[in-house]
């Protein structure tokens, strides 16, 4: 192993293919990612964007081997914590990763030019994670038994390895950066080139390793931005983390991969292997692929009815709700918001009876509201994903969230 010092040494920056295997993947991509859930009224969608968020939490941290269940995400974004001091810990790593995806988010609404390959973006991401860490988890031990302190969105100062790759050398970090940012800054690429450098890129930035800690996580939330940019987010509707997590191996396997030198002379012209940084972005674009086909069928909007049709019925059967409150579910799931005073006509029951009806729906956070009187609208708790939305999580965490 060596520690890379110039920056060729990252070439290549975008796969060079010789068919079109490539664009073909990436011209499916683009065109599922419009698809997805047109169906779906915007307040609606606003809720599951929500709980893709928390699943993208889920995912992304379980993909470092820490396994926060979905309850538990839920109640840490309502500061309810638990007692015991280790999951606490993930709790709020769990939190920190969503409220930082939607600063991510309102960032680049409010800022359509940021530059999110440049490095003070990338830093901005690793400052606000970190800031929001517990401090148990601001802390690495360095092969050498020394404890190190991770500063937030502070270049790391020290020399890494990650399995076989030796990352780039912490003096030169500036100069990869700035040649990150100049292969792949989304303003200068075609539509499809962005989607290809989204993948790209996402190999990259792990390979150039440039914090202390943290790395994959906010490697995770700069490709979300990318995602952003080349306009295959899905309005926020799937994550590729849910991917990666399920195959966590052979995303593994082809990060390394795609750390490989060059394997002679017909594996591209660069110092890395050409071959390698297609197979990583097949890897990648396939699982984008997949993710958004899943969501898609989950958000059928004949599907997601009927699944929150038989909860429903399986909750009567419980004793736990009344046949109507379908009706109102429903309603919800259609029309993004009902006024409370639509209560009685939707159910055809009285009016007390029906508000009844809707403040058991309001109790289990079926529905939600922002004020005791206005509009409610559905609300995806992690009690019922697993009947909304199966497979969604792996299938213990779902029935135990269920």
């Amino acid at each position: 192993m060596r520690m890379y010092t110039n920056i060729s040494e990252m070439e290549p920056l975008l796969p060079s293919v010789t068919d079109s295997s490539l664009t073909d993947l990436t011209i499916e991509v683009i065109r599922h990612s419009a698809a997805l859930s047109t169906s779906l009224h915007p307040l609606t969608r606003r809720a599951v964007v929500e709980l893709v968020r928390s699943m993208n939490s889920y995912y992304s941290n379980l993909i470092e081997g820490h396994n926060t269940h979905p309850v538990d995400i839920e109640r840490a974004l309502e500061k309810d914590y638990s007692h015991d001091p280790v999951m606490r810990a993930m709790q709020i790593e769990s939190a920190a990763h969503i409220e930082v995806q939607k600063l991510i988010e309102v960032r680049l609404q409010e800022n359509p030019a940021e530059d999110i390959c440049g490095q003070p973006f990338l830093c901005w991401i690793h400052r606000e994670f970190y800031a929001r860490l517990p401090n148990e988890f601001c802390h690495v031990q360095t092969p050498n038994g020394t404890i190190k302190q991770v500063i937030p969105g502070e270049l790391r100062e020290d020399g890494v390895t990650v399995g076989r790759h030796m990352a780039p050398a912490c003096e030169a970090l500036p100069h990869f950066l700035t040649r990150f940012q100049a292969g792949y800054s989304p303003s200068r690429m075609s539509a499809i080139n962005k989607v290809v450098a989204a993948a790209a890129s996402h190999h990259r930035l792990a390979w150039t390793h440039p914090f202390l800690d943290g790395n994959g996580r906010v490697i995770r939330l700069f490709t979300h931005a990318y995602l952003i940019k080349a306009q295959i987010d899905g309005h926020g509707l799937w994550t590729v983390s849910r991917g990666f997590s399920r195959n966590r191996n052979a995303y593994l396997a082809a990060l390394a991969g795609a750390d490989e030198h060059r394997r002679g002379s017909m594996d591209g012209r660069g110092n890395l292997s050409n071959r390698g940084l297609i197979d990583f972005c097949t890897f990648f674009l396939q699982t984008a692929l997949d993710q958004i086909d899943f969501m898609s069928g989950l958000l059928d909007i004949d599907g997601l009815q009927k699944r929150i049709a038989g909860y429903v019925e399986r909750q009567v059967s419980l004793r736990e709700l009344t046949p109507e409150a379908s009706y109102l579910l429903r309603e919800a799931l259609l029309r993004g918001e009902i006024p409370r005073g639509e209560a009685a006509r939707i159910t055809g029951r009285p009016e007390r009876t029906a508000r009844r009806i809707l403040k058991s729906l309001l109790d289990k956070k079926l529905l939600s509201a922002d004020t005791e009187k206005g509009p409610v609208r559905l609300s995806f708790s992690a009690s019922v994903v697993g009947y909304y939305f199966p497979k969604l999580y792996p299938e213990g965490v779902e029935i135990s969230a269920g």
